[in-house]
C-alpha cells in the first residue's frame, strides 16, 4: 500500500506538464492567428517553436495518460 500515492503521481504530474505545454503552445498560435502581438520589446512568434513544443507536449501528456490508465 502507498500511503501517498508515488506510483501514480510523476504520471499525474507529466500529465499535467504535457497539456499546459500543448495549451500554451496552441494560445500562443491563436494570437498570432488573430495578429495579436505581446506589449513587450523583442516578442516574435516562432512558429517552428510553436510545433515543436506543442508536439512534444501532446506525445507527453498521451504517454502519461496511457500509464495512468495502465
Amino acid at each position: 500500500m502507498d500511503i501517498l500515492g508515488m506510483d501514480t503521481l510523476f504520471a499525474e504530474l507529466l500529465l499535467g506538464v504535457g497539456l499546459a505545454m500543448a495549451a500554451g503552445n496552441g494560445f500562443a498560435w491563436w494570437k498570432h492567428a488573430r495578429d495579436e502581438t505581446p506589449d513587450f520589446e523583442g516578442a516574435t512568434f516562432r512558429r517552428g517553436r510553436v510545433i515543436f513544443l506543442g508536439t512534444a507536449g501532446l506525445i507527453i501528456a498521451t504517454w502519461a495518460a496511457i500509464s495512468l490508465a495502465a
